[in-house]
């Protein structure tokens, strides 16, 4: 099946409310623009040389990323960046990034998708930034071990967590995704004995310990593929495109 980049775009654009996140670092959308006609979609968490020459060899059309090419306001196009939109102009792929937008989705994003895939259920937001909560709590049935519940992360994330253990049980869990650290200050508020997060931090380190949370931080990489990967799904059922994600992990 064959879509114009306008359409997707536009379908895009809407579905992932971009308009909710003026305030985003991202220049959220169409970044750069490609071919009019779409076929195949690609998928990928960071907007780099990997990812683009991937895209090329995969005949993709259209690059989906959570970080694309663009944050703030861009002064000069020179160096890394320079070889990377032209790696996109001389294919005439295009690209589009979704940031905050994919953390928060309630049902695409990245932490709602990731409490999903844990069987959590969804309680309410959590995780404020930019003025909006962008990520997730949930209860876990029964409740677990927080060494089980680190090693049902690392299996369904594919990834493998750093754990640091205050709290031996675990029910109540907040999550935000990637460098979510800033969320452990709401910890207390929603009764949350486990954080799940990305990127460790050494500032989450006492607060946790003083409100006897556990944290996981499982990487900022793992923690962000469910997003895209929920969108790409989505492409395939919508418009009937053939999707690719291409997995760069990074380890972190």
């Amino acid at each position: 099946m064959v879509t114009t980049l306008k359409e997707l775009v536009s379908f895009l654009d809407s579905k992932l409310s971009l308009s909710d996140f003026p305030e985003d670092e991202s220049a959220n959308g169409l970044q750069i623009e490609g071919r009019n006609n779409i076929k195949k979609i690609g998928i990928a968490v960071d907007a780099c040389g990997y990812v683009f020459r991937k895209a090329q060899e995969s005949d993709i059309d259209f690059l989906l990323v959570h970080h694309g090419l663009i944050w703030g306001k861009v002064k000069a196009i020179r160096g890394v960046l320079k070889k990377r939109v032209a790696m996109l102009l001389n294919s005439d792929i295009s690209l589009y990034a979704c940031h905050l937008p994919l953390d928060w989705h309630p049902e695409y994003g990245n932490n709602s998708q990731i409490l999903k895939l844990l069987s959590i259920k969804k309680m309410g937001a959590f995780g404020e930034y930019h003025g909006k909560k962008i990520g997730y709590w949930g209860k876990m049935r029964g409740g677990v071990s927080i060494k089980e519940f680190a090693s049902k992360v690392d299996r369904t994330l594919n990834t493998k967590s750093s754990t640091i253990i205050f709290n031996k049980k675990v029910k109540n869990i907040g999550v935000v995704s990637g460098g979510g650290w800033f969320a452990i200050n709401e910890a207390e508020r929603y009764g949350i004995d486990t954080f799940l997060t990305g990127e460790p931090s050494h500032s989450a380190y006492t607060l946790a310990e003083e409100m006897k949370v556990n944290l996981v931080f499982a990487g900022h990489y793992a923690t962000e593929t469910p997003g895209v990967k929920a969108v790409g799904s989505l492409l395939k059922k919508k418009f009937g495109f053939e999707v690719e994600f291409i997995d760069h992990p990074t380890g972190l």
